[in-house]
């Protein structure tokens, strides 16, 4: 498996990959455009040339910094590969001069974020926008 920070990827291929992720329909989603747009950075996993993995860290121009869409292909779950995800994007966050990682996730994640990823439990907010 190929971990590259800033890595090449088409539309098409982050809407397959986040679809069968978050089992959802695919979308037509400017992702490149988004990412240029938003990102910090993020991070790809490939796999014989296939997108098998992608995180995208955002952050507010200080020391904070977000992963979000983290997705990983689900024949790949349990493998390792969000952890280095979310480890690549946390190095990453660090050497640009972030000093914190937060990441807002599902009570089913737990386990990943806190035990394979290493994030401490802290209580959030969140309001419906729409």
């Amino acid at each position: 498996m190929e971990l590259l920070t800033g890595g090449e990827l088409t539309d098409p291929e982050l809407d397959a990959l986040h679809a069968a992720a978050f089992g959802h329909q695919a979308t037509e989603t400017p992702w490149r455009q988004r990412l240029a747009d938003h990102s910090l950075t993020w991070v790809t996993a490939r796999l014989d040339d296939r997108l098998v993995g992608f995180v995208n860290v955002i952050s507010d121009g200080g020391v904070h910094a977000i992963p979000l869409d983290t997705c990983v292909a689900p024949d790949l779950h349990g493998r390792g590969v969000g952890r280095a995800l979310v480890r690549a994007a946390a190095d990453e966050a660090r050497r640009s001069g972030c000093h914190w990682l937060h990441a807002d996730y599902e009570p089913h994640l737990v386990d990943f974020y806190e035990g394979a990823c290493g994030l401490k439990h802290s209580e959030a907010g969140l309001l419906r926008l729409v």
